[in-house]
């Protein structure tokens, strides 16, 4: 692979041969200088190689799934902004104005980690897409913007429409959006409230898009974490089924509300994979819970379970 080099490519002389260690290791010691919800000053900005106008790069990844998600810029209001919302805020150029991404949809990303490469010109950014189920970042009404693989000369569509952007995006009736949007607890508020949609449907969209990251569906490993662990096998789909509970177990020891939620949903994530792996969706397992409500209750079943084993212990 070639790359250009915006910075000049040096003489042959000083160029590191190939398979040799030439930078530093981004994944230990490119951290971004200041944790996310601190500003302690901004010198830590001046870190940052603003291009010649005052911005910088930023590539978007999902927490969870380990997605690419978009690509966007920062200006330093911008990244000042990010860090003390906690919730990403970038400079679009084609309105030439602080954007907080979700003002207009209600899909705002909150953050978690941001990193800053090894040349120092591109940062990145640890969200999670907030505002739908599976997360939507692009305006098209997916999950992600890099929706086209090139295959065989052509541009091809591998990601599905999980909303049309007509019910996304409000009508603006002339009227003048903020600069930023209100602070976080606005934000929340704006997040569809759990009955709003059948649980049904949210599992069976979440089920298609894990369906369309298979390696026989177009599922890159490279770049979707999803399809990563399609190609490693059913073993390494269940030993991470078997992580995400022990973190469950974990987070409802420590008693924290909002954590034991975050792990339960990495849970169900993972056990839908574990599903897909074995040809199983969401609606099957909807199926024996319903079967086992109709037998008088699912708390009466669990109990006859229970009473039975203690019997047969004794």
């Amino acid at each position: 692979m070639v790359w250009y080099s915006r910075s000049g490519w040096p003489g042959p002389a000083e160029r590191p041969r190939l398979g040799t260690a030439s930078r530093t290791d981004c994944r230990t010691d490119c951290r971004a200088d200041e944790p996310v919800g601190t500003l302690a000053g901004m010198q830590w900005q001046d870190t940052i190689q603003w291009d010649r106008d005052g911005l910088v790069p930023v590539i978007v990844q999902e927490s969870r799934s380990g997605d690419i998600l978009m690509f966007a810029y920062m200006d330093r209001q911008a990244l000042a902004l990010t860090v003390e919302r906690g919730q990403a805020v970038y400079w679009s150029r084609s309105r030439q104005r602080l954007w907080h991404k979700g003002e207009e949809s209600g899909h705002f990303q909150q953050v978690h980690d941001i990193r800053l490469d090894c040349d120092g010109d591109v940062l990145l950014l640890t969200v999670t897409q907030l505002g739908h189920d599976p997360g939507i970042a692009c305006h098209t009404g997916r999950h992600s913007c890099f929706y086209r693989r090139l295959h065989d000369g052509r541009w091809t569509e591998v990601e599905p429409v999980l909303q049309d952007p007509a019910t996304i995006y409000r009508a603006q009736a002339g009227a003048e959006h903020a600069s930023v949007s209100p602070a976080p607890a606005a934000a929340a508020a704006s997040i569809a409230a759990p009955g709003s949609v059948a649980s049904q449907d949210l599992l069976a969209r979440l089920a298609e898009v894990i369906e369309s990251r298979r390696p026989q569906a177009g599922g890159d490993p490279e770049s979707s974490y999803v399809a990563r662990l399609f190609a490693k096998g059913t073993d390494a789909i269940l030993k991470k089924v078997g992580e995400e509970a022990t973190e469950t177990v974990m987070a409802a020891k420590d008693g924290e509300p909002q954590k034991i939620v975050y792990e339960v949903a990495d849970l169900w994530f993972h056990s839908m994979i574990a599903l897909a792996a074995f040809g199983l969706r969401p609606a099957d397992v909807l199926a024996e819970l319903a079967r086992r409500e109709g037998l008088s209750g699912l708390e009466e079943f669990a109990l006859r379970r229970v009473l039975k084993r203690e019997k047969d212990r004794t």
